[in-house]
């Protein structure tokens, strides 16, 4: 039977739990908080989009595909401010602020989705489209990774992603055809490595997230969802580690916790960030283990349930995360 401790991702953190100095996972805390969250109710996403992009497969696909290859930085390196839009009413942040800008080009007829558009996109371009209360960080990174991928997608697969899609496996794994091992080779913006102590240590967190989205998507429009869905792990990404350090789950360094808490940047690929990202997917996999514990077979959870209970509880709290200038995540 397939779970997620089958996950290469997962089992490549291993190195790093076993010689972590900054960060540990706590098992009195993994029992403490799944006593009561093994008891609250948990759906699975039901593939639809708080705004309209109509109903057309291909155009969905696409959209998935493009926001998770921009889903990254929305937190100013400076002031920690977070991007936020205004929009139809309402306050957006974050990737929702993100999303919104999204909605906002698309229903103007901009060609967000095209290959070729991607493949041209100018600085100024990215500035009008996300324009919102801050300017969005890393502009020029993420008009570098558009460029690249639009090469990619008109080169190979007509110009859209829903052609890249078609031609994998609709499986996380499937001896190199699997949509994560696909997307990681055919899109090196994807490729989500650090190595520690001579280790290579997998966290994959776009891709992941992607291959979530698209199943909810699919199972929406009555398709074929991943064959193997419990190999997807957490999403370690800024907000997460915030909610299992406030529910005692991770614990951090003194040293580590003044430098976070004093908004000073952890360096990409340093030691402290591949401990908070590796925990991070570590605790999250055996808090989901804790919480099947407790509830029926029928109702057993995957990790990015999980992963998704902690992050929309936090993606907006005013408790620091760690800063990373990354486009990862």
């Amino acid at each position: 039977m397939i779970n997620h401790w089958d996950s290469e991702v997962l089992f490549s953190t291993a190195v790093v739990i076993e010689a972590s100095r900054n960060v540990r996972t706590l098992d009195e805390g993994i029992r403490q908080v799944a006593a009561w969250m093994a008891y609250e109710e948990f759906g699975l996403p039901d593939g639809s989009f708080q705004f309209d992009f109509g109903n057309n497969p291909d155009v969905l696909v696409d959209l998935v595909m493009f926001g998770s290859a921009l889903n990254f930085a929305f937190t100013d390196f400076d002031s920690s401010v977070k991007f936020q839009l205004d929009y139809r009413g309402n306050r957006y942040v974050d990737s929702e602020a993100m999303l919104a800008c999204v909605h906002r080009a698309w229903s103007t007829g901009v060609p967000i989705f095209d290959g070729s558009w991607m493949a041209a996109v100018t600085k100024a371009d990215l500035g009008n489209l996300f324009a919102g209360t801050i300017q969005m960080p890393m502009l020029d990174e993420r008009v570098a990774i558009l460029n690249e991928i639009g090469k990619t997608l008109v080169q190979r697969f007509s110009g859209k992603f829903h052609i890249w899609a078609a031609s994998c496996d609709r499986a996380v794994y499937a001896a190199g055809n699997g949509m994560l091992e696909r997307l990681v080779a055919d899109f090196p913006r994807f490729e989500d490595c650090s190595v520690y102590n001579g280790h290579r240590v997998q966290f994959y967190k776009l891709a992941q997230l992607s291959l979530w989205s698209l199943h909810a998507l699919y199972i929406r429009l009555g398709l074929v969802g991943f064959s193997d869905l419990s190999r997807i792990t957490a999403f370690a990404d800024y907000i997460v580690p915030v909610a299992l350090r406030l529910m005692g789950i991770i614990e951090y360094s003194p040293d580590l916790e003044d430098r976070i808490n004093g908004g000073m940047l952890i360096p990409r690929d340093s030691s402290d960030e591949i401990e908070i990202r590796a925990h991070t997917i570590y605790a999250t996999a055996l808090l989901t283990d804790a919480i099947n514990l407790l509830r029926p077979v029928d109702k057993h959870l995957v990790i990015p349930q999980v992963d998704y209970r902690l992050w929309k509880s936090y993606h907006a709290t005013f408790w620091p995360h760690h800063l990373t200038r990354t486009t990862m995540y």
